[in-house]
């Protein structure tokens, strides 16, 4: 993984520039989400660790990706192509996210609930990770049935266990204590 990291940085480093200098960061985050959800096809990877002739791979790298493509962003992939590194897309990928959030200083929080979340509700939930973190906060929320009430909040190293369970668990400790 660490090898797939080092290879990838530069690559995402360069695809931020460029995206940055064009004021283009949303359109290559999409770009990138593709072509690294294609990078990860179970087909796609056995296309490229069998294939030899790069710009056969290139080629069909980018007809697969389509119109999701611009004319900079099927040049990227041939660059990777050439030098054999489509497989780490999803980790350009990933470098390519982090940068856009070092550069917004934007904190991405994982809200977990047991129903979806009222766009009420995902502001005000904002609104005070925001005040508390000191930063922009973006929402990644999901939904789990099993919780029975409250939220769970995760932001980096960060758990914050708003449920019933975890209330009753702490509860329980400190009357056991």
């Amino acid at each position: 993984m660490s090898e797939l990291t080092t290879v990838a940085r530069p690559y995402a480093k360069a695809a931020f520039d460029f995206a940055q200098e064009h004021k283009a960061i949303e359109q290559w985050q999409d770009m990138l989400a593709f072509a690294a959800a294609v990078a990860e096809d179970e087909h796609m990877v056995s296309f490229l660790s069998a294939a030899n002739n790069v710009d056969k791979v290139a080629e069909t790298f980018i007809n697969v990706c389509g119109d999701q493509l611009d004319a900079h962003g099927a040049n990227f992939i041939k660059v990777l192509a050439a030098n054999g590194r489509l497989i780490a897309l999803p980790e350009v990928k990933a470098m390519f996210d982090e940068l856009v959030a070092q550069q917004s200083q934007q904190l991405t929080v994982d809200v977990i609930s047991p129903a979806k979340l009222l766009k009420a509700q995902q502001t005000a939930i904002t609104e005070a990770l925001e005040k508390r973190f000191g930063g922009k906060v973006k929402l990644n929320c999901s939904v789990d049935k099993n919780i029975i009430g409250g939220l769970v909040i995760k932001a980096g190293d960060t758990v914050i266990d708003g449920t019933l369970r975890g209330k009753l668990e702490r509860l329980a400790h400190a009357l056991q204590s």
